[in-house]
């Protein structure tokens, strides 16, 4: 299928997905892999509609794909606001895929220095927005008695501990075991639980994130066997696998895409 000169598959045909973070970064790249891979709908769940790469917002791309989308102000910590975007999805048919993708990282060059206010800034975010995400996703489909692909974006810093993102790595290392658990919980009602953990990816959140370390001296990539970042997409490719009947035997898995850096540690 083609839409405006851009191929369209059909691994995700007549899927509707919440996506959360989708304004930018693997997000993005998440809702425009899905509109490719003929999803129905893309729910675009973020605090902000515009892009942090600048150019068309992820709903127009979408759009332009033959995919229809919307954007729906989200904080994930709050739960109304959640609710609402599940509600968004019920507006195209019915939620198939919720992505809990959004987050934010803190670069803690010394824990002792560490605030109470950024303790639950982070907790808040990662944790806890990933937890009333889930929940929110599990509630629609068994009160509608139907399957669904639940992914949990975690990261390497969820499966080893990272010197400096001590509270990074402690709320993805909780989404991991999280999604082992509700896997388990849910397995028998057709829902599948999965997540992904990327590696370095080359994002704008990340690049101004990281620029402390780079002046420091530390050199990211000496440490990735690939010796590059991930792009967006390559994240993505992770979640529509994941999304789609080509996993319809997985649940409780990790998914990870980080350039062979866990294995050589």
């Amino acid at each position: 299928m083609s839409f405006g000169g851009k191929t369209v598959s059909d691994l995700l045909q007549g899927k509707v997905a919440v996506i959360t973070g989708a304004a930018s970064g693997n997000g993005r790249a998440m809702a425009i892999r899905f509109a490719e891979e003929g999803a129905k709908a893309v729910v675009v769940a973020d605090v902000r509609d515009t892009p942090r790469e600048g150019g068309a917002t992820t709903v127009e791309l979408v759009e332009e794909l033959g995919a229809r989308a919307v954007f729906v102000r989200t904080d994930i910590s709050k739960r109304a606001d959640v609710r609402a975007a599940v509600a968004a999805a019920a507006e195209f048919g019915g939620l198939d895929v919720f992505v809990n993708n959004a987050g934010i990282v803190l670069f803690e060059a010394d824990p002792l220095a560490t605030t109470d206010e950024d303790f639950d800034k982070i907790v808040n975010v990662n944790l806890k927005g990933t937890w009333v995400g889930s929940q929110e996703a599990i509630r629609d489909w068994t009160e509608r008695g139907v399957p669904g692909s639940l992914i949990n974006v975690s990261s390497i810093g969820g499966i080893q501990g990272s010197r400096g993102t001590p509270l990074y790595s402690t709320t993805k290392g909780g989404i991991r075991l999280l999604t082992y658990a509700l896997a388990d919980a849910y397995a028998e009602r057709g829902i599948r639980v999965n997540a992904v953990h990327p590696g370095i990816v080359d994002t704008e959140m990340l690049r101004s994130n990281l620029a402390p370390l780079a002046d420091s001296g530390v050199d990211q990539m000496a440490s990735i066997p690939m010796r590059r970042p991930a792009q967006p997409r390559e994240i993505a490719d992770a979640a529509v696998f994941l999304a789609s009947d080509l996993s319809s035997y997985a649940s409780g898995s990790s998914v990870v895409v980080d350039g062979g850096f866990t294995s050589s540690m």
